[in-house]
């Protein structure tokens, strides 16, 4: 949302697999499932997630690969905020509800796992929330401002980036930025990266 990008999920709705934007490159569906898939194989025992495809009775989480999105709206804003998790800054982002609502997906509960993707939509990290708290934007805390990593980190930096951010996402929507809109306040964990 801000810092966290257009709904790509946590500071954006999951894009449906890596989606393409009109800021990004287009690009190839099959091949970025097939990578995202390949990633998923070797990160998924650092979730604990061991066995093997196909297997007899094996549960599905084991062999579909999580939500894969980006942060932000743009290729350039994914890459900094992604930047900010690899090197252990941001391990905090936030979104809309409406935005979920209006996507029709899931709002992140604790314990999702999401593959993170860079600005070109290859996967780069795996992370697990660890915990969600819904408030209003006016009651976000610095705690959590502080969590996301972004600008000087303040909740006043936070405030005015996150409101810039959604006043820009929600245009054309039929929605409006207002300071009682809940917010999802989501911490995570990174399991793997590359």
């Amino acid at each position: 949302m801000t810092d966290d990008g257009a709904f790509t999920g946590h500071d954006a709705p999951p894009p449906e697999a890596a989606a393409t934007t009109d800021q990004g490159p287009q690009l190839d569906d099959v091949a970025q499932a097939e990578r995202i898939t390949a990633f998923w194989d070797t990160a998924r025992p650092s979730a604990g997630r061991t066995s093997h495809g196909g297997a007899v009775g094996e549960r599905s989480e084991n062999v579909v690969p999580p939500p894969a999105w980006a942060f932000g709206d743009s290729p350039r804003l994914a890459d900094e905020l992604l930047r900010l998790v690899l090197v252990g800054t941001k391990t905090a982002t936030a979104s809309l509800v409406v935005e979920y609502e209006d996507a029709g997906e899931p709002e992140p509960r604790k314990g999702d796992l999401s593959i993170l993707l860079d600005g070109a939509g290859e996967p780069r990290a795996l992370i697990r929330t660890t915990q969600v708290d819904r408030v209003p934007f006016s009651e976000v805390t610095a705690e959590h401002a502080w969590r996301e990593g972004e600008d000087d980190r303040t909740l006043e930096s936070w405030r005015t980036e996150h409101e810039r951010y959604w006043r820009r996402t929600l245009a054309g929507t039929a929605h409006e930025f207002d300071p009682s809109l809940e917010v999802l306040c989501e911490r995570f964990k990174v399991l793997y990266s590359e």
